[in-house]
């Protein structure tokens, strides 16, 4: 696909919980599908409520086939029931979070594939060909990736229509359990939908979260190339935030690895790094990590064993990772941890069934023990790295980042059936 010269948000009819078929709309969100992690969590939110958004985007059967199928089933149940009902003309869709101190607006809209969005991560395959097989079965945008984009970070422009639109009674209005306030509001009036137009024709857009939905999206378009450039398919559900006006939060992605017991991990690495045992537990064992100069991880096999890893050998990195890169991308931590710990070291393939990414380091802690494998835990790279490296057509290791606070599901959904947008 060609790429045109500034970002083009479309309009389109959200498809919405209805209040008074649901138990409440905190009850029928859900987490980004990626951060639901754990079969008990997924369980969690399916008795939360009989429609919890879980339905669609996990769906659980005997097979991938079979899984597709059910969330198409349960998609146009659903519609065909009242569960879900469209908003009776396109918008654009104001949104904010707040928590405490955190506050983050944005706006979801439609995005045209053809703009300029800068991926900064490497996607898995698999994983793109399953959430593809999904969204062109159930023909519908179940959730909105994070991307970001630098306004002038003054309410001029898109931000000061959304700015405008705060003041205004919002759409819906509810707290998930994760202490985030969520608030949404239907843009539709000419003239701010031309104001938006008109300053997002003038940036760039960075994906924050939610680079196998991106993949996803182009992969769709691809096999519906003939449906032409105003296909729905030629667009994608985004939640775009001026990150000058509303910064991203950024926390680490963690590492387990299910298959390598922490003994055989601390003595395989022996000699590559110095190896520090750390006393105390999880919130110690992050703050040596955060205050240890270079490259630095923290393994642990369990609540109760920590171990600080730095000071890499030279040579080790030297022979290791590829120089025909930037020297920033050199010297991540993910750089360091797959192209060293993990391909030379550790020896652990790079698939789903080995490495398993975790947003939450007590998660990772946990999920090691279980398995009798190791967690490694990582540090966040900051937004500006992040940006400087994708703006040079550089990828990072994938999962390199958590950006957020990432938007809820369930909120607002997007159908690709002819006339829905």
């Amino acid at each position: 696909m060609t790429t045109s010269d500034g970002l083009r948000l479309l309009p389109f009819r959200g498809l919405r919980y209805a209040p008074d078929r649901v138990s409440s709309l905190t009850a029928v969100t859900s987490p980004p599908y990626d951060v639901v992690v754990r079969p008990d969590e997924v369980l969690e939110l399916e008795t939360s409520d009989p429609y919890n958004i879980v339905r669609l985007i996990l769906p659980h059967a005997v097979d991938p086939a079979a899984r597709h199928r059910q969330a198409a089933d349960t998609l146009r149940r659903w519609r065909e029931e009242g569960i879900l009902t469209p908003d009776p003309e396109p918008a654009l869709y104001v949104y904010e979070q707040r928590a405490g101190d955190v506050l983050q607006r944005g706006l979801i809209g439609a995005l045209r594939l053809d703009g300029p969005v800068l991926p900064h991560e490497d996607v898995i395959p698999e994983v793109v060909e399953d959430r593809a097989a999904l969204m062109g079965a159930a023909a519908a945008n179940f959730e909105p990736l994070l991307l970001s984009y630098r306004g002038q970070g003054t309410a001029n422009g898109a931000t000061a229509v959304i700015e405008r639109t705060v003041l205004r009674t919002p759409l819906l209005a509810t707290t998930t359990e994760d202490g985030f306030a969520h608030r949404l509001w239907a843009l539709t009036d000419p003239a701010e939908l031309a104001a938006v137009d008109a300053d997002l024709a003038l940036r760039e857009a960075l994906i924050a979260d939610g680079h196998h939905r991106w993949a996803t999206y182009q992969r769709l378009h691809e096999q519906r190339a003939a449906a032409g450039p105003d296909s729905p398919w030629a667009s994608g559900l985004v939640l775009l935030v001026d990150t000058a006006r509303y910064p991203l939060q950024v926390r680490a992605i963690h590492r387990v690895l299910p298959h390598l017991p922490p003994e055989k991990a601390l003595a395989d690495v022996a000699g590559a790094f110095r190896v520090s045992r750390l006393p105390g537990g999880l919130p110690a064992a992050l703050e040596a990590l955060t205050e240890t100069p270079g490259n630095a991880f923290v393994l642990s096999g369990g609540p109760d064993s920590f171990h600080l890893l730095d000071r890499p050998d030279p040579r080790l990195l030297e022979g290791a990772i590829r120089t025909d890169r930037p020297v920033a991308w050199r010297r991540l931590d993910a750089t360091v941890l797959h192209s060293v710990l993990l391909d030379e070291v550790w020896r652990i393939p790079d698939r789903p069934s080995d490495i398993c990414y975790l947003h939450h380091a007590e998660a990772a802690v946990a999920q090691a023990a279980r398995h009798g494998g190791t967690a490694v835990l990582m540090r966040a790279t900051s937004e500006e790295t992040v940006r400087q490296l994708a703006q040079q057509g550089v990828t990072m290791p994938r999962k390199s980042t958590s950006f957020g606070p990432k938007p809820a599901t369930g909120l607002v959904l997007r159908t690709l059936d002819e006339g829905s947008c």
